[in-house]
């Protein structure tokens, strides 16, 4: 079986043929195709992690959707001072299918 750990919206996945994975917002649209960085890639009982050989490697993606994360609550307190603070954060995230590595 041949993966890839790939370097896709500031984090490293382990991908394959056909995964979908979620990652921070890409700069494409829908149904574009997107280009990932290769860090290592495995091919059964090779591992390769030269740079040279890295360099050649290509892990072509398609967006299926743009999405956004989860509601996180980020709560600040201070005892005895009546300092209360809420505040909240949703993610912009990319929905990528990985079609091919080659």
């Amino acid at each position: 079986m041949v993966y890839a750990i790939v370097r896709a919206g500031g984090h490293q996945e382990k991908v394959s043929v056909g995964d979908i994975i979620t990652v921070n917002r890409m700069k494409a649209k829908a149904g574009e195709s997107v280009e990932l960085d290769a860090v290592l890639l495995v091919d059964g009982e090779t591992v390769t992690t030269d740079v040279d050989a890295l360099s050649k490697v290509a892990v072509s993606a398609e967006v299926v959707n743009e999405l956004r994360g989860p509601k996180i609550v980020i709560q600040k307190y201070k005892n005895k001072t009546g300092y209360k603070k809420r505040q909240g954060h949703r993610q912009d995230l990319t929905r990528l299918k990985i079609t091919n590595i080659k």
